[in-house]
């Protein structure tokens, strides 16, 4: 099942949820800690985007989002050839922001 980003995310009244997600920041500061290990880095070549990337790796495109943070760049799902893509353990992910 899969899990959001938005998890740790402020709610309006409604249950719409605003702003940034805290999950990206948490990710960022648990591989920097070394809380969460790197299982493997990629390097981009031609034409990859994140999205497809996250799914080779972890059978699911909507988890571009973790490579995103785990990589330390923006929100762009394409990006840059010769770019190091760090790639987490979902099961780590989940347990950090579940």
């Amino acid at each position: 099942m899969p899990f959001s980003r938005y998890n740790r995310t402020p709610q309006l009244g409604l249950g719409a949820q605003y702003g940034t997600s805290r999950a990206i920041e948490a990710i960022r500061k648990a591989i920097s800690s070394g809380q969460i290990t790197v299982t493997q880095e990629m390097v981009v070549r031609g034409a990859e985007r994140l999205d497809t990337i996250a799914g080779v790796v972890y059978g699911d495109a909507r988890y571009w989002w973790i490579l995103a943070a785990a990589s330390d760049i923006g929100w762009g799902m394409q990006v840059p050839v010769g770019t190091i893509i760090k790639v987490p353990q979902l099961a780590d992910i989940s347990a950090l922001i579940g």
